[in-house]
C-alpha cells in the first residue's frame, strides 16, 4: 500500500511527502512497516475482501511533544490508491475515533505532510481534525492535528 501511494505521489510531482522511492525498497520503512505488524494498533480496511487501507495507532511519536492528556495518536495511515475515492481513510479514522472513545481517551492526534499546498492538511481538517502544532524532522514540514473524543461508557 506504501509503494503505490508514494507512486501515486510521484507520478503527480509530490514527492516531498515520502519521496520516490518505494518503501519496500527502504530498509528503515520496511523496519518501521514490521514494527507496526508485529504489534497491536495495526487496523486493515478492506473493499470487497481486498486489503485497501492500513492504519496504525497507538501512543504518541518521538518527534512531536507529547500532548498534556492521554492521547490516542494516528502512527500511520495510507490507502492502496486502487481504492481512492472510497472513503477508506475517513473510514479508518472514524474507526480510531470510536476506539479511543472505548478506551476513555478523550483526544485523538494525528500528524501529516505540511508542504507544498497544504492539501493533507486539510484532508485532516475536513476528517474533523484541528491544527494542534507546526513542527519540522529536519527540512520535512509537518503538522500536528487533534479531534476531541466522546467518551464512551465502559
Amino acid at each position: 500500500m506504501f509503494d503505490s501511494a508514494v507512486a501515486w505521489l510521484a507520478a503527480r510531482g509530490r514527492t516531498g511527502q515520502w519521496g520516490g522511492v518505494p518503501f519496500s525498497a527502504q530498509p528503515r520503512r520496511i523496519e518501521t512497516i514490521s514494527g507496526w505488524a508485529a504489534g497491536d494498533g495495526m487496523r486493515i480496511a478492506e473493499v470487497g475482501g481486498e486489503p485497501a487501507g492500513c492504519m496504525v495507532v497507538g501512543g504518541p511519536v518521538e518527534y512531536v511533544a507529547p500532548a498534556p492528556e492521554p492521547e490516542l495518536y494516528v502512527q500511520g495511515l495510507v490507502i492502496d490508491q486502487r481504492f481512492a475515492g472510497h472513503g477508506v481513510g475517513g473510514a479508518l479514522l472514524e474507526h480510531a475515533v470510536v476506539e479511543a472513545g472505548r478506551l476513555g481517551v478523550g483526544l485523538l492526534r494525528v500528524d501529516c505532510y505540511a508542504g507544498d499546498d497544504g492539501r493533507l492538511v486539510r484532508y485532516y481538517e475536513g476528517q474533523g481534525f484541528t491544527r494542534a502544532e507546526p513542527f519540522r524532522v529536519g527540512a520535512w514540514p509537518g503538522q500536528v492535528l487533534q479531534r476531541q473524543v466522546v467518551l464512551q461508557d465502559r
